[in-house]
């Protein structure tokens, strides 16, 4: 498919706010879906599929950005990795047997819940953290197969979820968060793309158009995520505003304010 000036315009910067966005918060996929389905015109589910090659671009380079400026402790991250990337494998199986439009309807009501969440004692958002304690394995374990289910489901607002679960429960602080974040999501959404293409549902040229704008996007923000000292402020701030527009998005106010 040919686009036209305008539409790569859109993709590339698109792309790009949605890398910065993936890297400081999350739900940097519903803008990458929408320019999918809207823009691209590919359906739903190849969408989904379509999604997660810029993820892993995006992903990787914040990652080797995080662990050059010492942000990334994969020692600690360890267990967290494998029992997220366990999660996301039955969560991308039930994607490709099943329509995701009905778990959006939940998913505006969860992130409702997320936003009293965050806004609730943010001081907890920016405790600085030199040793992040580990959380009951009986808590920690569901914790993390639940998050890697759901970002192996749809992935948009996984991070968020994610994040969420690193700062108020393993005490990470939110750069740290950030940083196991981005390679967690990065190791596990390699086998998600593997099994979403020998399923036919990705689109190589429209998601590795994405890929150029998230990657460097990732990468200006995990330079200055990594370099920054008030970079875990405006992470949080960032964070509460990308939840507000999501909500808004999902219940239909823009629709009706003609946004």
């Amino acid at each position: 498919m040919e686009y036209s000036l305008i539409e790569y315009i859109i993709i590339i910067l698109g792309s790009f706010i949605a890398g910065c966005i993936n890297t400081l918060a999350g739900s940097g996929s519903a803008i990458t879906l929408a320019i999918l389905t809207e823009v691209m015109g590919l359906p739903g589910n190849v969408a989904n599929g379509t999604n997660r090659i810029g993820v892993v671009a995006q992903g990787g380079l914040s990652s080797y950005v995080f662990h050059k400026n010492g942000k990334l402790d994969l020692k600690i991250g360890l267990p967290i990795i494998v029992f997220v990337t366990i999660g996301s494998l039955f969560g991308v199986y039930v994607a490709t047997i099943i329509s995701n439009d009905q778990f959006k309807e939940v998913f505006k009501y969860i992130m409702v819940l997320m936003l009293v969440v965050i806004l609730v004692n943010p001081k907890r958002w920016l405790t600085q953290s030199e040793d992040p304690k580990p959380i009951s394995l009986w808590i920690g374990i569901p914790l993390f197969l639940a998050v890697g289910f759901y970002g192996g489901f749809i992935q948009m607002g996984m991070g968020i979820f994610f994040l969420a679960v690193l700062v108020l429960a393993s005490r990470f602080d939110i750069i740290q968060g950030n940083a196991i974040k981005a390679f967690t999501v990065t190791f596990y959404t390699v086998f998600v793309i593997i099994i979403f293409q020998l399923n036919g549902l990705i689109d190589w040229k429209a998601g590795l158009l994405l890929a150029v704008g998230q990657m460097v996007g990732g990468y200006v923000t995990a330079e200055f995520a990594s370099n920054y000292k008030g970079a875990d402020v405006w992470a949080y701030r960032i964070l509460v505003l990308i939840v507000i527009v999501v909500i808004l998005k999902l219940f239909g106010l823009f629709d009706l304010l003609n946004l």
